[in-house]
């Protein structure tokens, strides 16, 4: 039987997509036969490739050599899994910090593009401290447990500059001054300097007559399966797949078509900072 001694982690979700690549375009074998040659139950085998089961290097060793893959190519893929099962900061959460947290920055560590759509706040990739800080305090939460929380999200934004990233933002979630006159400025300032950094900010007017889906969502894609969205919810997120995120396919498409362009968004942005 394959290793189960580890829950499944979002990066087991690539490699299963990848392995039932394989299985379709390398091999003559269904679901239901690759299961009989390696020994282990059907239904083990498409929790495997959905995703849904913890694999280990081991097992995915012996799903290539049951599949008759060559040695080398063997070799590419199985380091891939390794490098995929490689642990980061997210398996070692900080205390007070909750996982979903660190469940999201293990996807975005997976991914070729993130999208952020933000309604009522600034995204969480593009804040600064002490913009971070007040809506944390905002919330009540406790100034201990909101300076960890900031190491956690402050962790989330190294990833910007590995992977391409774009931001639509609200003009409404500009107008919102966490924190004072001073920290806005700072915030908008810094959402101005990204343009420096190669990180497009577009924003969609306020009084725009567009329907859009009025909740913030963050669109990742990923090599080699289908793009996932995280759905802001109080506390956390809920992960959209398949189905379910095609939509939000179609609303990307839209927001390029009707959010300013990044000229016009950088004028927006320092007319607000100068109102501020």
């Amino acid at each position: 039987m394959p290793n189960k001694r580890q829950p499944p982690r979002p990066r087991d979700r690539i490699i299963g997509a990848r392995l039932r690549a394989i299985r379709r375009e390398r091999t003559t074998l269904s679901l239901e036969a690759a299961a009989k040659v390696l020994g282990w139950g059907l239904a083990t085998m498409s929790r495997i490739e959905n995703g849904q089961r913890h694999i280990s290097t081991e097992d995915v060793a012996m799903i290539l050599t049951a599949y008759r893959i060559p040695s080398a190519e063997r070799e590419d893929v199985i380091a891939e899994a390794r490098a995929e099962n490689a642990s980061g900061w997210w398996d070692r959460p900080l205390p007070g910090v909750p996982a979903e947290m660190g469940t999201l920055a293990s996807y975005e560590a997976d991914a070729n593009s993130l999208t952020d759509w933000a309604v009522s706040l600034v995204p969480g990739l593009l804040q600064t401290e002490d913009y971070a800080m007040a809506l944390m305090l905002s919330q009540d939460w406790p100034q201990e447990v909101a300076e960890l929380r900031w190491v956690a999200r402050r962790r989330r934004q190294k990833i910007l500059g590995t992977v391409d990233y774009a931001a639509y933002i609200s003009e409404t979630a500009l107008r919102i001054p966490f924190g004072g006159p001073d920290v806005h400025r700072k915030q908008i300032r810094h959402l101005l300097d990204a343009r420096e950094r190669g990180i497009p900010v577009r924003i969609v007017p306020e009084h725009l007559a567009v329907g859009l889906i009025s909740h913030s969502w963050h669109y990742m894609t990923f090599p080699h399966t289908t793009p996932v969205v995280n759905v802001e919810v109080y506390e956390g997120g809920v992960y959209l797949h398949d189905d379910q995120a095609a939509p939000y396919a179609r609303v990307l498409t839209k927001l390029e078509r009707v959010a300013l362009p990044t000229r016009e968004s950088q004028v927006m942005l320092r007319s607000i900072m100068k109102e501020a």
